[in-house]
């Protein structure tokens, strides 16, 4: 029989209280954001910032930086696959109206979302 020997890294407390603080910051980005029209970008940032906030969570609360790099790896291509996945399916869905007008505008042109916007040709008038 073969023993393994496995260690657990313990982390101080001080890490721990940093890292809950800047989430916290960072979730204050994330709400103080979402009142400032950034147009297209608004999305961007927001999903910059969850990104950040998962990668803290997943490096430090479970404990990812300290185990295996191979783990590390595989949790870093599955981020970089998603961003790639999302930012083909932004390419798609804000291009489609350059083939298509009747698909860029709204499905249904009497809908509760569409009431308040101004009708200057921001696609309310297609």
């Amino acid at each position: 029989m073969s023993t393994v020997k496995t260690s657990h890294h313990i982390i101080p407390f001080k890490v721990y209280i940093t890292v809950f603080a800047a989430l916290l910051i960072l979730t204050g980005i994330t709400v103080a954001v979402s009142f400032v029209d950034l147009g297209a970008y608004n999305m961007v940032v927001a999903l910059f910032v969850a990104g950040v906030k998962a990668s803290l969570v997943a490096m430090f609360f479970m404990h990812l930086l300290y185990d295996s790099k191979l783990n590390l790896a595989i949790f870093l291509g599955s981020i970089l696959f998603l961003v790639i996945f999302i930012v083909f399916t932004m390419f798609d869905t804000m291009t489609r109206d350059n083939l298509y007008e009747i698909k860029s505008g709204e499905i249904n042109k009497q809908g509760i979302i569409y009431k308040d916007l101004p009708k200057n040709g921001t696609g309310s008038d297609h």
